[in-house]
């Protein structure tokens, strides 16, 4: 435990300092219904008097694109940090397979979570002063709120009624407005928000300047590891998978083996690989950053030309490797630990040798949160 916290120590000294810059996966889950109204006002949502996402493919996703986001995360006033990378943590941690793990530590990032790259990007390219409205768990909510509060904007979460209360008092705190529902209603609201109070809706997944302010993550990795074996990211609506994906595969390295890694209660990309086409379910898992009703389109498309599969884990395999990250000394929640809990748990293939980059997303959990997981 010991020499982990010292090497995190050291390493983000060293990050401080720095200028901030085939086959789909074959495991079954449980039979479930798609959210269908969800998905019908996906894909006919309206921002701004245009239905934007309609008009966006996977082909508008560059390298060029992809680089300008970067450069706006990197210089956004909301000080997104190049969080650290820790090198050779198979060392420290209870791993059966002989390669080297790099972990990059977004749990470090402002606010708590990788979601704040989207969102910089996202504000940088939409009007000062304007009245968004947005769903989510906790993550991007908290740094919605945060952004609004800086650039001095009007916000509206919308949160699921599974979601911590703690998430929703720390996301008020900020100035911005609170309203928990069904997660099978969310998208409802949402619409209500548009359609009634004239709000612009700002998606916490589903949104090109979201993927490709996400991407800026995906990059960091190459410049610290420079042709990764094997990537392995979380995957809720599929937004951050997406960029990194495309953040890697874009750049060169068209051998890295991209993996994404969900609850079972709550595999929504892992069930639009199959049916081939991005779809709903009732989703319930302590991961509740990874649980939103739907896949995103464009994160699905994007998914399908980067990614070599999605893998599932449960909900105690997720309660074990928070546990196991926290004897550690990181703190992590049960969405920012999916891809540890894959790799701890084989279920990512061929590792032996390899350079292996696993990403933990977040570490939003109270000490509440963590008192009910397992000593």
């Amino acid at each position: 435990m010991f020499r982990v916290r010292l090497i995190i120590t050291s390493v983000w000294k060293h990050h401080s300092n720095r200028n901030r810059s085939g086959d789909r996966g074959r495991r079954c889950c449980n039979t479930v219904n798609n959210a269908e109204l969800s998905l019908v006002f996906q894909r006919r949502r309206k921002v701004q008097g245009k239905d934007k996402m309609a008009e966006v493919s996977a082909d508008a996703v560059t390298l060029d694109l992809l680089r300008d986001a970067r450069e706006t995360v990197r210089l956004s006033p909301l000080d997104v940090i190049n969080t650290p990378m820790i090198p050779w943590c198979q060392t420290t941690l209870p791993l059966d397979v002989n390669c080297n793990i790099h972990i990059k530590l977004e749990n470090m990032q402002r606010t708590g979570s990788f979601k704040i790259r989207g969102v910089a990007n996202q504000f940088a390219r939409r009007p000062e002063g304007g009245h968004f409205v947005t769903m989510s768990a906790g993550n991007y909510g908290k740094s919605f709120a945060y952004a609004s509060k800086h650039y001095g904007s009007r916000g509206m979460v919308v949160m699921p009624e599974t979601a911590p209360v703690s998430r929703s008092i720390l996301i008020q705190s900020f100035g911005v407005e609170v309203e928990r529902v069904p997660t099978s209603s969310l998208m409802n609201v949402v619409n209500r928000c548009i359609q009634e109070d004239n709000m612009m809706f700002l998606h916490s997944y589903d949104d090109l300047d979201l993927i490709a302010g996400h991407a800026s993550l995906g990059m960091e990795v190459l410049e610290v590891v420079c042709e990764p074996d094997v990537v392995v990211v979380c995957c809720g609506g599929g937004g951050l998978l997406a960029g990194v994906a495309a953040a890697i595969k874009l750049s060169g390295c068209e051998k890295t083996r991209i993996y994404g890694v969900e609850p079972e209660g709550a595999c929504t990309m892992y069930k639009s690989f199959i049916e081939k086409k991005p779809v709903g379910m009732d989703t319930k898992s302590i991961a509740s950053g990874l649980a939103p009703p739907f896949a995103g389109r464009l994160p699905y498309e994007l998914c399908q030309r980067f990614v070599e599969a999605i893998v599932l884990v449960s909900d105690e395999e997720l309660q074990a490797a928070v546990t196991t990250l926290y004897r550690s000394g990181l703190v992590v929640e049960p969405s920012g630990s999916a891809a540890f809990a894959a790799i701890v748990n084989n279920k990512i293939p061929d590792l032996e040798g390899k350079n292996v980059v696993c990403i933990l997303s977040g570490g939003n959990i109270g000490k509440d949160e963590l008192a009910n997981f397992p000593d």
